[in-house]
C-alpha cells in the first residue's frame, strides 16, 4: 500500500487479499464487496456490528436541535436523523497510541 495516501480503498484491500490469500483479483474484489454489502445491510436494519480486535459500528438516533451558522450567527433547525457511530476496541486504541 502507498503510505503517502490518506485513504484506504476497496481496490487496495482487495489487492492485499489477492496477494496474501492467493485467490484471483476478481474473487478478492467480490469478497470485499460482499463484506461491505453485509456491513451496509446490517447498518440499514440497525444491527450492531462487532468486529473483534477492531471495534463496534452502530446506528444512533440524534434528536432535532437548533444549530447556528458561525458566520452569520443565524439559527436553524437541524432535523432528527440516524448517524453511524464507531467505538474502537481497546486493542485498536492501544495500537494507534503506541
Amino acid at each position: 500500500m502507498n503510505d503517502t495516501k490518506s485513504n484506504l480503498t476497496r481496490v487496495e484491500i482487495a489487492d492485499t487479499i489477492y496477494k496474501e490469500l492467493g485467490i484471483t483479483r476478481s474473487e478478492s474484489v467480490i469478497f470485499v464487496d460482499q463484506i461491505v454489502d453485509q456491513i451496509i445491510n446490517s447498518l440499514v436494519t440497525k444491527k450492531l456490528i462487532k468486529i473483534s480486535s477492531f471495534g463496534t459500528l452502530k446506528i444512533r438516533f440524534k434528536k432535532a436541535r437548533i444549530g447556528r451558522n458561525p458566520k452569520t450567527n443565524e439559527e436553524f433547525q437541524i432535523s432528527p436523523r440516524n448517524v453511524i457511530s464507531f467505538l474502537p476496541s481497546k486493542l485498536l486504541k492501544d495500537k494507534i497510541n503506541t
